[in-house]
Order: structure tokens, then C-alpha cells, then sequence
């Protein structure tokens, strides 16, 4: 999943951007209002973090131009204003979660998380293909009944095949959610990534099997 964290703090968005990747997000960060309306113009967004407090506008206008552009990307606000008048009007213009500076990172994650669960959202919790299964909260990946260990993008790319099991993943979808604006994006990192993962579904006995359309991109399919 691909995430936009609109932050002017330095250090706040460094931190945020570490946890919510550790969290298995690809994560884009910005400063300014017009930096989060051009990333939301151009990019596909599974969910975005907003600081109300910008130094070229208010994030509670910059809410309201999503909403009135009619893009339901899910909002959590960020942001020091812990007023109960200031939370009902930041979830009256559109927020779908509203977080109070200061605040914990594990809560950051899962409150992120809960976003994505909720009808319509991005993530599920648990998908299974024949005897593979992800829990995606936990980004735990098991065959049977044994772990197997996979790096964030590994682990993302299947979390997208998995969704979308005998259908198509463009490989330029891949590429969009699982690097952000600030990441170096080599034209063989998709294939090598599903090369390896590829390998490991295979040592580590999981009845399903990753299929290149060339030109295309990728397909999973249950082979038991």
C-alpha cells in the first residue's frame, strides 16, 4: 500500500515516514499544500497522513479541496489542535481519523491500519491461497504452518498477487505502490523482487506459483 504523509516538521515526518514503512507502506512525504495536491494528482494513494498546520495554507482547507475533488482517499489528521471543536470540524470537512500531537507511533500504524480495513479500504486480514496465507496486519506470511520470512517489498508484491489471485498485477502497478516519490526505482526491481520471492514460495512448499505475462506483469495461481 502506498501512503502520502503531509508534514512540514522534518523530524516528525522522518519518524512517521520510518514507522509507517516498517509497517510494510510505501510512504511519499511532503511539506506544503501544493506539494500534496500535485502528489495526489498523480499518484494513486491508498491513504494520507495530513498536519492541519502548513506554512503555505491550512490543512483543513486543503481537506476540503480533496473532498470536493471527490477523491475518498482515507485521511487521518495530525495535529497538535486537541480542541473538541477542532476535531469536529477537521472530521466535518472529511477526516475519517483524527490523531493528537503528541502520540505514539505503534497508534499511528494501527490507527492507519484500521483505515484500510474499513469497507472499501485497502487492506483485508487474512488472504489465503491454497496452503499460503497473510495476515496483513501482522504481515506475517505462513505455508502450512510454518513462517516464512520476507523482505517489506517482497512481502507487498505478494500481498498484491494474493489479492487479486488468476487476474493480472501490471507491473507498473507494482512499481507505483511499492516505491515512493524519494526511492530509486531501477527498471529490474520488480523481476528481481519476484524472482526471489518467487524462490522462496517454491524452497519453501507453498502449492501456488507466480506467472510472468511478459510485457505485462504477474500472475499467482493455486497449482495444489
Amino acid at each position: 500500500m502506498r501512503l502520502l504523509v503531509v508534514e512540514d516538521e522534518t523530524r516528525i515526518a522522518e519518524i512517521v515516514r520510518a514507522a509507517l514503512m516498517r509497517g510494510g507502506f510505501a510512504v511519499d512525504a511532503v511539506r506544503l499544500c501544493a506539494d500534496a495536491r500535485e502528489a495526489l494528482a498523480t499518484n494513486p494513494y491508498d491513504a494520507a497522513i495530513l498536519d492541519l498546520g502548513l506554512p503555505d495554507g491550512d490543512g483543513l482547507k486543503l481537506l476540503k479541496e480533496i473532498r470536493a475533488d471527490r477523491n475518498a482517499v482515507p485521511v487521518l489528521v495530525l495535529t497538535a489542535r486537541d480542541a473538541v471543536e477542532h476535531r469536529v470540524a477537521g472530521l466535518d470537512a472529511g477526516a475519517d481519523d483524527y490523531l493528537i500531537k503528541p502520540f505514539a507511533m505503534a497508534e499511528l500504524v494501527a490507527r492507519t491500519k484500521a483505515l484500510l480495513r474499513r469497507p472499501g479500504g485497502a487492506l483485508g486480514v487474512t488472504l489465503t491461497s491454497g496452503n499460503l496465507a497473510f495476515d496483513t496486519i501482522g504481515r506475517d506470511v505462513r505455508i502450512d504452518d510454518k513462517t516464512l520470512m520476507l523482505p517489506r517489498r517482497e512481502a507487498a508484491i505478494l500481498e498484491h498477487l494474493m489479492r487479486r489471485v488468476g487476474r493480472v498485477v501490471p507491473k507498473a502497478l507494482l512499481e507505483e505502490k511499492l516505491y515512493g516519490l524519494d526511492d530509486e526505482l531501477e527498471s529490474n526491481a520488480i523481476p528481481v523482487h519476484v524472482h526471489h520471492l518467487r524462490r522462496k514460495l517454491m524452497e519453501g512448499g507453498a502449492n501456488v506459483e507466480i506467472h510472468t505475462v511478459r510485457g505485462v506483469g504477474y500472475l499467482l495461481v493455486d497449482s495444489a
